[in-house]
């Protein structure tokens, strides 16, 4: 049995003022590698490696820079690339 890792790129708009949160969401949801979170230009402000060593120690002070990035405009994008996990060969 073959298991094949792939990854998957999915958008969710935002308002500022939940982006903390949302952040949040992903990074516990577990198979999120990465989350870019682009203006309303589309323009990339901050990009967040997630990994499990990155989530225990620097989720901290990430959501603090995040919480600040939040209050200075009021809609943003999160772009989220996931893994995902197929298996073959049943």
């Amino acid at each position: 049995m073959t298991q094949q890792v792939t990854t998957s790129t999915e958008k969710v708009d935002v308002k500022g003022r939940h982006l903390v949160e949302r952040v949040k969401e992903l990074v516990h949801e577990g198979n999120v590698r990465r989350i870019v979170i682009k203006d309303s230009d589309g323009r990339p402000v901050m990009e967040v490696p997630v990994t499990v060593g990155v989530v225990g120690f620097l989720l901290a002070p990430t959501v603090a820079a995040i919480g600040a990035l939040a209050a200075l405009a009021a809609h943003y994008s999160i772009e989220v690339e996931r893994e995902t996990s197929d298996s073959s060969g049943h």
